[in-house]
């Protein structure tokens, strides 16, 4: 696998942009996007009968419909809500569709801003969509997004497997993948370096003396939950610290959830000298629980992801910051230059993570500092 550095336009550090071995998101050899005709020659039916299944009308046999609708899932068709409606002469509808994590997670928000602004600089309108970690949910969005025919997508995804685009890549859809990396495909994706951000934080904490570090994360069927969880305990282990007896609690997915579980961590007979939380959701939580105790001054404190207001806190919380504005523009990026024929690998491409001091991090364990 060759590596290249592309030097990034901010002061973060380096995008790497790691090119992939499989070409499936290639638009070369694409094959055009089945249509009504297409399914009535499968079925053996007239264009107006697949229009009538299509569109739920009556008077159409249970034999039809169920051959109908075989032929659409052998085609994968879906129906074009654009139909009878003037079409550009490429065929495009300049649109994308965009499918973020939550509405309420301001990562989720700065990078639908980001690839907005680039997309509006192209006179592309933009549909998005809020995936709330619900595998169902990202189907449902996805499909919808395709119903409309979008011209690309740029995805956050949580199912196990995003296989189920593998029709929309050979057809030439271009697909970048935000955030988490896709799995059973191979297409472009645009993410931080979730384990290193998080041995990162832990360095931080290990560097002024606390040993027994906590570890608050969101739902381990997320992805890159998992990667920030083996940041944490890899850099554990790096150190000679024995992780059997480290605190981590996962499943934790909103500020409330944190808090709760914070409070009982500190009813425990031997609680933690220090937090690293994963999620900037979690890391509110754990701030209020905190303060709530009263021990917001003596335990340490790095979280994963910034927060609004971060810095006027006191202390302020210190945290490993993502670039979700770089995420979102390189994604939109990625779009275009696949639209406008680029057809080279998919590539991976790493937005760096950078830590940002401002005193939870640097508090050491009593009695130290």
């Amino acid at each position: 696998m060759s590596v290249c550095i592309v030097k990034s336009n901010l002061h973060i550090g380096e995008q790497i942009v790691t090119p992939l071995s499989d070409t499936s998101s290639a638009p070369e050899g694409a094959r055009s996007r089945p249509t009504m005709r297409h399914v009535a020659a499968l079925a053996g039916v007239g264009v107006k009968t697949v229009s009538r299944v299509i569109n739920g009308e009556p008077n159409v046999s249970a034999a039809t419909i169920a051959k109908v609708n075989a032929a659409a899932r052998t085609l994968d068709y879906q129906p074009d809500l654009h139909a009878g409606n003037l079409r550009r002469a490429d065929g495009r509808t300049r649109t994308l569709g965009l499918l973020v994590g939550s509405v309420d997670n301001p990562f989720a928000g700065a990078v639908h801003r980001a690839v907005e602004d680039a997309a509006l600089a192209r006179g592309v309108a933009v549909f998005a969509s809020s995936l709330d970690d619900d595998p169902a949910r990202e189907q449902e969005a996805v499909s919808a997004f395709l119903r409309r025919r979008v011209d690309g997508l740029i995805l956050t995804t949580v199912t196990e497997s995003q296989a189920y685009l593998a029709p929309e890549l050979r057809r030439g859809t271009p697909v970048v993948f935000v955030d988490r990396e896709p799995a059973g495909i191979t297409s472009d994706s645009v993410v931080s370096d979730n384990a290193d951000g998080a041995a990162l934080a832990t360095r931080h904490l290990l560097e002024r003396g606390h040993r027994r570090v906590a570890y608050l994360g969101d739902r381990p069927l997320i992805q890159t939950a998992r990667e920030r969880r083996r940041g944490f305990l890899e850099e554990l282990g790096r150190a000679g610290v024995a992780t059997r007896d480290v605190p981590i609690i996962e499943d934790l997915h909103d500020a409330e959830s944190a808090r709760a579980a914070t409070l009982a961590l500190f009813e425990t007979p031997n609680p933690p000298t220090a937090i690293f939380s994963s999620q900037n959701l979690v890391t509110l939580g754990v701030v209020h629980a905190l303060r709530e105790l009263g021990r917001h001054r003596d335990i340490a404190l790095v979280g994963f992801d910034d927060l609004p207001l971060a810095d006027l806190l006191e202390p302020g919380i210190t945290v490993v910051a993502q670039d979700p504005q770089q995420i979102g523009r390189t994604a939109a990026e990625r779009v275009f230059a696949r639209l406008d024929g680029d057809v080279s690998p998919a590539a991976r491409t790493v937005v760096p993570t950078r830590l940002i001091e401002r005193g939870s991090g640097e508090i050491a364990p009593r009695g130290q500092g």
